[in-house]
């Protein structure tokens, strides 16, 4: 992938927590409008490769550029490269004191200094385009598991991200909820988003990636077209892996 091709761009990614090294060399490009599929099993790097790229984790050793940006120089404004990126947690962390309107129009009020009104005409947007309009009165502690998911993806886009980040966001659900929440990334990518994401949700997975990466022991072991990496996996460990999941 040549360098004007590329929105993100990892390099030698290091990473650890004491002696635990959780990223060993990471390399990944990703390019505008694609679609980028983490699986793996807990403890493979997963988490932490997203929370490198949206700065959460200061990484140890490597460089990550976003639109040609080196975002991992130590001059580099934290605050800015996460407006410019949208990340997604499992668990919605959503402020159950705050409405979901409240909750959408924190950060834009705060951290970027619009004014109420226009933030909330932009969280009204977006809350409309979830599907959650009604619910902009609400607390979150009113809104079921899928919902608030909804409405922590809202939170997300509503800054309209270069770059989304979602970190097994159907994985604290009921089954019966995971539905409404991958129905709503799969419309996301239609429309040209880009997203890396985690999950373990290989028929999802299937569906929408361009690109999956199979991490292990902080390793991208093996990357390829879900054709490939889903359906005919090189590496023993994938097919390993791939063998205890039921799609």
């Amino acid at each position: 992938m040549q360098p004007d091709e590329v929105l993100l761009r990892v390099r030698g990614l290091r990473k650890s927590f004491g002696r635990n090294v959780v990223l060993h060399g990471v390399d990944l490009d990703v390019a505008p409008g694609e679609c980028v599929v983490l699986i793996g099993a807990s403890g493979s790097g997963k988490s932490t490769l997203l929370r490198c790229i949206n700065l959460l984790e200061q990484v140890d050793d490597g460089v990550i550029t976003l639109a040609g940006q080196d975002i991992t120089d130590p001059r580099a404004n934290a605050d800015a490269v996460r407006a410019r990126t949208g990340i997604v947690f499992q668990a919605y962390n959503l402020f159950p004191h705050l409405t979901v309107l409240d909750n959408v129009t924190l950060a834009p009020r705060r951290v970027h200094g619009r004014s109420r009104a226009d933030a909330e005409r932009a969280a009204l947007a977006m809350l409309d385009r979830v599907g959650l309009a009604d619910k902009a009165p609400s607390r979150p502690d009113d809104l079921s598991g899928g919902q608030q998911q909804r409405v922590a993806i809202a939170r997300a886009m509503v800054n309209s991200p270069e770059l989304l980040l979602l970190d097994e966001v159907t994985s604290a659900l009921d089954p019966e909820l995971v539905g409404e929440v991958l129905a709503l990334l799969g419309e996301l990518r239609a429309e040209g988003m880009t997203m890396i994401l985690s999950t373990h949700e290989m028929g999802f997975a299937r569906d929408v990636a361009d690109t999956v990466c199979f991490l292990d022991a902080g390793r991208i072991l093996e990357q390829g077209p879900p054709s490939e990496v889903l359906a005919a996996p090189r590496e023993p460990r994938t097919r390993q892996f791939l063998s205890r999941l039921v799609s």
